[in-house]
Parts: C-alpha cells; structure tokens; sequence
C-alpha cells in the first residue's frame, strides 16, 4: 500500500481540507440564532467574568472593595439611602456588581415593611446591599441577622453597613457557612424565631437551608421567607418544594436581572404556616 498514490483532489488532507469549512458554514446558521438569543447573557458573562478578572489582577482588590473605595468617596457617611444610590451608580457606570439592584430592592423594601419583623435573618450578606434595605425598614428595635461565608467579601459588609450608621445592636453580621450556622443560630446568637428571612447566597443551597429553618423550628407559623434569583440562575427544587409540602403559600414577584433587563428573574415571596 505504500506505493500506491492517490489523485490531488482525492488525498485524504485535501478531503479534511475541504470539509472543515463546509461544515463550519453548515453550523453558522446555528451559532448566529444561539449568540442572538443569548447576547444578553453573553454580555453578562464578560462582565461578571472576563472583564472583573482581569481587573481583579490589575488592583489586586476584589470589586467589592472598589465599590466600596467608591462609596467611601463619594457617599454621605450615614445615610443609607445614599449609599445604596451610590453602590447602584457604581455598577450601572463602572463595574457590574451582581448586587440586588433598585427595582428589587423596592419589592424588597415594601414587603419587610408590611412584615415589620421584629427579628429578620439574611443569608447571603454579600456587599451589604440588600442588608442596608431590610435595616432601614426594619420597625423600631428591630434586628437584623446577616451571614456570609466569604471573610474577605464580609469586612467589606462590614465596613459598608456601620458606615450607613447600623449598629450590632440593629445589625450583627456573622461570618461561615449557613449550613454551619443555622444549627447555632438558636444556641450561639440568641434566635428563637426569624420572622422574615431572605435567602440570597446561592440558590442551589435554598432548599437544604430552608429544611435546615424547618427542623430547627426557627419558622414561626406567618413568617415570611423571601429568596432571590429563583429563576436565574434558578431554583427549581425548591420552588417544587415549597409549592408541593403544603406548609407555603407562594407568590413570585417577575423582574429582569439588574443592569439586564431582558434577562428575567424574580423574587420568592412564601408565607409559612407551620409545621402542619
């Protein structure tokens, strides 16, 4: 077989030569339609992604510790509202931050004010921005319980919410895992009962950590419990869960992903009635 040749147009290479770009032009079609219709999430991907890695390596700072070298130079010292204004103008001008964002965060605002909890527990304390919405509407002598897994994103909340003026005694921000800290939450930090709780860390973990509230009965019958990001990235688990157990009445608040409105999300709103 080594002496047998083979016509120019008939080489082997030559076919794969010819072939490569005819396929390619076969699947063009499909790759145009997939970068039209996710263009929106393309984007978000370079931004959240490309874009704060490479500046992550340039400052040697994480986006949430520029932010907050923004707000330290250009927001009002106590004033929560401003600063909240501020961490919005930053991710819409200057980085994306993946915070909750103004339309949520008047969704946010309304419901714990309707709530007026006497004791409210967030988990996924992130920058501190949705931190600072349930403080400022908390009720007189309402307290406010925030956990964060990360330490280094923590500080940063940590700064962030006693600059706006929230003292340990409105807000106490706490630092691990929830899966560790919901079993001490009764024991450790004095919590018999959460009357609102926001779950805003990762939505994989909202069911785990919501059967986590159940069996440790730190839900009293009529709490409110709100979860972010229940349609993107999404958690459908626990959506089913809470709609099929029979202990949830549910209600889904639609918007749009901040600073991406054609990317939709929304808001869990369930109301608990009891262990049944």
């Amino acid at each position: 077989m080594a002496g047998v040749g083979f016509p120019p147009s008939l080489h082997p290479r030559a076919q794969v030569g010819t072939m490569s770009p005819a396929i390619a032009l076969a699947f063009l079609p499909l790759v145009v339609t997939l970068l039209v219709r996710y263009r929106h999430h393309f984007r978000l991907l370079v931004r959240t992604v490309l874009l704060r890695r490479i500046r992550d390596c340039l400052s040697g700072l994480q986006i949430e510790e520029r932010a907050f070298s923004y707000v330290l130079t250009h927001a009002l010292p106590g004033d929560p509202g401003h600063i909240l204004t501020t961490l919005d103008h930053w991710s819409s001008h200057c980085e994306y931050l993946s915070h909750m964002g103004p339309v949520k965060g008047q969704i946010l605002t309304r419901l714990v004010e309707e709530k007026a909890p006497a004791c409210a527990l967030e988990l996924g304390t992130y920058c501190g921005y949705s931190t600072l919405l349930i403080a400022r509407a908390l009720p007189p002598g309402g307290h406010l319980l925030t956990v964060e897994r990360n330490p280094r994103t923590a500080a940063v909340a940590e700064k962030l919410i006693r600059l706006a003026g929230f003292n340990d005694h409105t807000v106490e921000l706490i630092v691990g895992s929830s899966e560790e800290v919901i079993p001490r939450l009764r024991t450790q930090y004095q919590l018999s009962r959460a009357d609102l709780v926001l779950l805003a860390h990762r939505p994989r973990c909202y069911l785990r950590d919501l059967q986590l509230l159940e069996a440790h009965a730190l839900l009293p019958a009529g709490a409110t419990v709100l979860a972010d990001h229940v349609l993107f990235p999404g958690a459908p688990r626990f959506l089913q869960y809470t709609k099929s157990c029979g202990r949830y009445r549910c209600r889904l608040h639609h918007t749009g992903l901040p600073g991406f409105p054609a990317i939709k999300d929304g808001i869990a709103q369930l109301t608990y009635s009891g262990p049944g």
